[in-house]
């Protein structure tokens, strides 16, 4: 990503042998944004990572980048997901520069395959979480209100054509 993307609804998915389900991610040198998400009713099976999100990427096409462009990272709502057979729930590794914000969880399980108490990494993130399984890393742990989210609904995306 090296411009911006916002206001993404992702809705009813299945998602079945992936070495990941949900994957965002962007890099020092990227700048732009990546805000306003908003992915529900998902159904993930088989999945080594549940929920990856990064500005750990590297990757340029050449050396021409500006390594002080961060990226901003905010407002990505995950909503009503099941997630069956799974080694690790979520890896939310923001920047120091530019950590991610407003991480939402809502109504999200993991059965994981391994041990739940190590099954969340997280570094420069911030966000709230309410009915999440197992419990998320402490910087996703504050409670969740309405005022916090992202929230999209398939009805808001409508566009009316006459």
């Amino acid at each position: 990503m090296s411009g911006a993307i916002s206001n993404i609804l992702v809705d009813h998915v299945h998602i079945h042998d992936s070495p990941t389900g949900v994957n965002v991610k962007t890099g020092r040198g990227r700048g732009g944004y990546v805000k306003d998400i908003y992915i529900s009713n998902v159904l993930m099976e088989n999945i080594h990572q549940g929920i990856k999100a990064t500005d750990q990427c590297d990757s340029h096409p050449d050396d021409k980048f500006d390594p002080y462009a961060f990226p901003i990272t905010s407002g990505i709502t995950f909503k009503d997901i099941v997630v069956l057979n799974i080694t690790t729930a979520g890896n939310f590794s923001g920047i120091s520069e530019s950590p991610f914000t407003s991480i939402c969880l809502s109504n999200v399980s993991f059965f994981t395959t391994s041990d739940p108490s190590i099954s969340w990494v997280c570094s420069n993130v911030s966000g709230s979480s309410k009915n999440v399984s197992p419990e998320p890393c402490p910087e996703l742990k504050s409670s969740l209100s309405s005022s916090s989210c992202f929230f999209l609904s398939y009805q808001d995306s409508q566009v009316a054509v006459s």
